[in-house]
Formats: C-alpha cells, sequence, structure tokens
C-alpha cells in the first residue's frame, strides 16, 4: 500500500514541527532549569526570571517573544495571552499539569496572541458553567503543540476564526473529552472554526465522552498517521467531521468505531452543514477503519453533502462499512 502520509507537504515556516518539544528543551539554558523552584516554577528563559504565577510570566513576555519553561508539577492557575509569540514548555514533558482551572471561563490557556506553541504540557480536569471548558482556547493567531496531553475535560482545543492562520499538532493525546450538555450544542476533543490551513498528525483520540473527536471548519486539512479509538467511547459521533467541507489529505490513519454512539451512520463527514469551502480533491486514503470486536452493524466510511469530487480509495475496511456515500 502506497504510504499516502509522506505526501503531506512540509511547511518550513513552521520551525518545530513534529520536534518543537526536543528542540526548544535542548535549547534552555542548564542554568534556567536548575532556577526553578517550588516558589517559582515558571522560568522566562530569556531573561532567566522565575514567576510563582504563569500569568506574571506571560505578563512579563508581553507583546514580545518568548519561552515558558514550566517546572515539573500540579498547577490550579491559567493564563491569558493577548500579544506576542509565546511557547509553553514542560521542562520535562508529561511532567508539569494545568488542572481544574480555567480563565475568562473559558480555558487553561487563553491565546490571543499573534502566535503560541505548546510543548510537553498536561491539560486536565477543565469544566465551565457553559460546558465548552478547554485546556487551550485558540482566539486568533497560529498555534503549535506538540507531544501534549488534553484528559478528562469538557474540551481539549477549541478555536474562533483566523482564515489566515495555521494549526499544527503533533504527537499528542486527546483523552476522556466532549459533551453535548448544552442546549446550544455539543463539545468535541478539539473543534477548529474557520482557520486556513489544520495539520494533525501522530495523535491519538480515545474515550470520548460525546460530540465528535475532530470537528474542523479549517478551509484546508491534514490528518495524518493518527489513531481514533473510540472503543471506550460514551455518546460519540463522527471521528472526523468537516462539517463546511475542506480539501487536503486525511491519511494513513487508524479508525474503531465502539458501540456506545449518539451517531455512528458514519466515521468521516464532509460538508454535513454547510458547502462554504471547497471540497474536491480531498483525498482520503490508506488509513484503516472497523468496528470494535463482535459488533455488527452498517456504517459509512466517508459520507459526503458537498457533491464535489473526492476521492476515496486504498482503505482497509471491516465488515458492515461502505467505503463512500453520497447523502
Amino acid at each position: 500500500m502506497e504510504n499516502y502520509a509522506c505526501r503531506v507537504p512540509r511547511r518550513p515556516s513552521i520551525l518545530l514541527i513534529g520536534a518543537i518539544a526536543a528542540i526548544a528543551i535542548a535549547a534552555i539554558p542548564t542554568a534556567a532549569l536548575f532556577a526553578q523552584n517550588a516558589s517559582a516554577p515558571f522560568t522566562v528563559v530569556e531573561s532567566g526570571r522565575g514567576y510563582g504565577s504563569l500569568q506574571d510570566a506571560v505578563d512579563a513576555i508581553g507583546a514580545g517573544s518568548g519561552t515558558i519553561a514550566i517546572a515539573p508539577g500540579t498547577y490550579k492557575q491559567c493564563a491569558v495571552q493577548e500579544a506576542g509569540n509565546i511557547t509553553y514548555l514542560a521542562s520535562q514533558p508529561g511532567t508539569a499539569v494545568l488542572s481544574g482551572k480555567a480563565c475568562e471561563d473559558k480555558a487553561a490557556l487563553v491565546l490571543g496572541g499573534q502566535s503560541a506553541r505548546v510543548a510537553g504540557l498536561v491539560f486536565r480536569d477543565i469544566a465551565v458553567p457553559d460546558h465548552n471548558g478547554a485546556g487551550i482556547r485558540l482566539e486568533g493567531g497560529n498555534l503549535t503543540v506538540a507531544q501534549s496531553w488534553f484528559l478528562d475535560s469538557q474540551q481539549g482545543i477549541l478555536t474562533g476564526d483566523d482564515p489566515n492562520g495555521t494549526i499544527v499538532i503533533d504527537k499528542s493525546t486527546f483523552s476522556g473529552l466532549g459533551n453535548c450538555d448544552d442546549d446550544a450544542g455539543c463539545a468535541h476533543s478539539v473543534y477548529v472554526g474557520e482557520y486556513g490551513h489544520l495539520r494533525v498528525t501522530r495523535t491519538r483520540f480515545e474515550r470520548g465522552t460525546g460530540g465528535h473527536y475532530l470537528k474542523s471548519r479549517a478551509a484546508r486539512i491534514e490528518v495524518a498517521s493518527c489513531d481514533f479509538d473510540d472503543s471506550a467511547g460514551h455518546a460519540t459521533n463522527y471521528m472526523i467531521d468537516l462539517p463546511n467541507g475542506a480539501t487536503g489529505q486525511i491519511t494513513n490513519n487508524w479508525f474503531v468505531q465502539g458501540r456506545d454512539k449518539e451517531n455512528y451512520s458514519a466515521f468521516i463527514a464532509v460538508s454535513a452543514e454547510n458547502q462554504g469551502n471547497p471540497s474536491g480533491g480531498l483525498l482520503v486514503a490508506g488509513n484503516d477503519a472497523r468496528f470494535v470486536p463482535g459488533l455488527t452493524r452498517s456504517s459509512a466510511f466517508v459520507a459526503d453533502w458537498s457533491g464535489d469530487p473526492i476521492t476515496v480509495k486504498d482503505n482497509k475496511l471491516g465488515d458492515g462499512i461502505k467505503p463512500f456515500e453520497k447523502r
């Protein structure tokens, strides 16, 4: 089988795709890491100054550019970035946890600057009254997330609209996320608004608790080498929902649909809400999709409402899964 993931184009303007955590950690001066302590766990690497509050560290960078190294620990803290270019970096990946605190009743990190990079962090137990509590709320600008974990919250990543913006998610995990508790709509593991480009690679989605695993209104999407494991999901919907349509690729991913579904009619949905984006040329290839063992039902791998020419080929599908269905 052809390795379609190799066709996903590189984006040289985003320097840390796929390796942001390792590269950024290697770049931190040893003295900066040693300077971190219980009273000042948030260190602005460029100045070497430590802060007891994540928000104070963000404010210290302001409209400039900088890196905040976060010492191991669990922090009931959150921060709002209103400007600048900031990297949020766990000094040891997987040991810095932002838990149980949402700024502005939105998220642990509310990002509205020019760009943000997040590497090695854990976000968990984020909940707010409107059921949209997220690890990251992206309100504009570019975002790169690498080797990070989004756990047991109402939502993992939620974004606004930025047609010129780019979002990259690599080697991360989204687990125990989503709900349909609000009359206004559902929360999802990842929900991306009307962005220009979304790229998700080497990422695992599992144990959803409602909504879709990946819902995106981005005009262009690339999802490659990811796992969508719905075997322990509860009241979930589509694995990938492109409600406005999209161009790009969905290649070399692994899908398992579980028993407990709100909607099991399709794994991937294209233009189910409107046709705001062209979908002609969207490639869905080289994927593996099946039901959990012992489950018998009928579902479409790709359900399309767009009417545009979509290429669906070379996918390995389990019994009961139709390759393509026009709605």
